[in-house]
């Protein structure tokens, strides 16, 4: 094939090489850093031209359930979303093992260290490995490119789907790709050969389990030989470095000109044990560079632990445990550790610019969401301890000056929820602030709940047109919401709509007080399409 070289995204590489290699649907719910990659499929010209599914989905959840069906039907597919958006599709997640795959399947999870637009570093490694699925963890963009037909390869060879592990810095930064002209053909329709296997009853399943063990030793000899991961050779065997993805980068960028120690990078998982093993034979001791949690480190430890050699990590405070590594950072654990035989000078940290000034987050002028803020707090200012329960969006800003709103915020509609709760206890007024896009994602099951005992709560659906915080994607309630709830079962006296204006402010607080006074459930609309997106849409029109 004829090769071309272009500038990319982490997340744009992937998606490249997942359509060059044959992709048929991509699914995804929008989530800072994984946003991208379904967005570069739906731009891609191929997308049209081969009919490939690139439509957002409701949640993570119905996102993988769909990829899995596109597989079921032998077709290749992948499923995309952020570290957090896992634990909403670990139901599917976990049981697609026992599935297996029949067209090639990639789960993509990218991962946030630092936080930057998350609740919090989890790291999606442990997930693959309780549910026994090969991971891939590419450590540049030409890697995430590449990995993408090499996954699919791997998961029709096995029969399982196989995890891409992405973190923010390779998410987010760009590099020249070179990438194939041409792409493969689709897969044809065709069905599992077993069959049954798809149908996880315990007959079945035991079955499946059996032969997943089994595969997953297969699994654990094919890392020792994979083309993404390497021993790499070192004249200075007082120390041998363990690196996974990008933290390899981080390791060549303080060695120019070669690294000095033995080092074992890993991009496939599980663990390649053999290379890690001559690692430990050779060298005195040993350190684990990985961005994320302490995922290599705890696997070596135990097993290698025997051999009396010292494993510095980030278990035992050599590596910094909390947000992303960094060049600095490991440039400091290496002279801490090793001193003068580091092989470096001292680096000199850089500090925070002096001409850029730090702009704290903050709702847009113009913003909807600010009228509901400023008309909910003047309502609530006539109650004696007032609960507000927020959610997941461009809204959460809502709990920082000047509105100071909001009182809580877990994950993806539990707002509802917990106002529920709250309610259970005997908290009044107990107020939910769910956007459109959250509110389909995971609202509409916890207000269920609440219709079905008419709990005492007031739900604000802030409803902006669109999916807001990752940069204005379609929501899945738009011009739906009213007849949604109603669908559910909430009575019609009680939901409402108002346009969020600040004009009528004064309208909203007053709506707000009557369905806070009343003692029961009730859903109320505030509504005005999102300052960013209307903006676009009036460029749009004038072209």
């Amino acid at each position: 094939m004829n090769k071309e070289k272009r500038l990319l995204l982490g997340d744009e590489a992937l998606a490249l090489g997942a359509i060059n290699a044959g992709l048929s649907g991509a699914y995804a719910y929008p989530g800072t850093p994984s946003t991208e990659i379904l967005e570069f499929v739906q731009e891609h010209p191929l997308t049209k031209e081969r009919n490939i599914h690139s439509h957002w989905s409701s949640n993570e959840k119905t996102a993988m359930e769909e990829a899995l069906g596109m597989s079921f039907c032998g077709k290749r597919a992948m499923v995309s979303m952020k570290h957090v958006g896992l634990n909403v599709a670990a139901d599917p997640f976990v049981n697609s093992a026992m599935t297996g795959a029949n067209g090639g399947m990639l789960v993509i999870s990218a991962d946030d260290p630092s936080m930057h637009s998350s609740q919090n570093e989890q790291d999606s490694r442990f997930y693959a490995d309780f549910a026994m699925i090969p991971v891939l963890e590419p450590s540049s963009q030409q890697e995430a490119y590449d990995m993408a037909r090499y996954g699919f390869e791997l998961s029709e060879k096995y029969g399982v789907p196989v995890m891409v592990r992405l973190v923010t810095r390779l998410s987010h930064s760009r590099a020249v790709v070179e990438y194939d002209t041409q792409a493969l053909p689709q897969n044809e329709l065709h069905y599992p050969a077993t069959p049954r296997q798809w149908v996880l009853m315990p007959a079945m399943s035991k079955i499946r389990n059996k032969r997943l063990v089994k595969d997953f030793i297969q699994f654990q000899k094919d890392s020792d030989f994979s083309p993404f991961n390497s021993f790499n050779e070192g004249i200075n065997k007082s120390l041998g470095i363990i690196v996974n993805g990008i933290a390899w980068n981080y390791l060549q960028e303080l060695y120019p000109d070669g690294i000095p120690f033995p080092v074992v990078k890993i991009s496939q998982y599980p663990i390649p044990v053999q290379l890690i093993s001559r690692l430990f034979d050779e060298c005195n001791s040993v350190l684990v560079l990985e961005e994320g949690q302490p995922f290599i480190e705890r696997k070596i430890r135990g097993e290698l632990d025997r051999t009396g050699k010292r494993i510095f990590g980030k278990l035992t405070g050599d590596v910094v445990r909390t947000g992303e590594l960094t060049p600095d950072e490991v440039a400091k654990t290496l002279k801490q550790i090793m001193g003068d035989q580091c092989g470096f000078e001292s680096v000199e940290k850089k500090g925070e610019s002096s001409i850029v000034m730090p702009r704290p987050p903050a709702l847009c002028q113009g913003c909807g969401h600010r009228d509901v803020y400023q008309a909910l707090n003047e309502a609530l200012a006539e109650y004696e301890s007032p609960k507000v329960f927020g959610d997941i969006g461009c809204y959460t800003l809502g709990f920082l000056a000047p509105f100071n709103a909001i009182d809580t915020v877990v994950d993806m509609g539990a707002s509802i929820t917990m106002a529920k709760g709250a309610a259970d206890a005997g908290q009044h007024p107990a107020v939910a602030v769910i956007g459109d896009s959250t509110f389909t994602h995971s609202g509409m099951t916890g207000l269920l709940d609440a219709i079905n005992e008419d709990s005492p709560i007031t739900v604000i659906i802030s409803d902006n047109l669109t999916t807001g915080m990752t940069g204005g994607q379609d929501s899945q309630g738009t011009g739906k919401l009213e007849e949604i709830c109603l669908g559910l079962g909430a009575k019609p006296e009680h939901v409402r709509t108002v346009d969020s204006l600040p004009k009528n402010v004064a309208e909203m607080k007053k709506m707000f007080k009557e369905e806070i006074d009343y003692p029961g459930l009730s859903v109320i609309i505030s509504r005005r399409e999102c300052i960013q997106t209307a903006r676009r849409h009036a460029a749009a029109k004038k072209k």
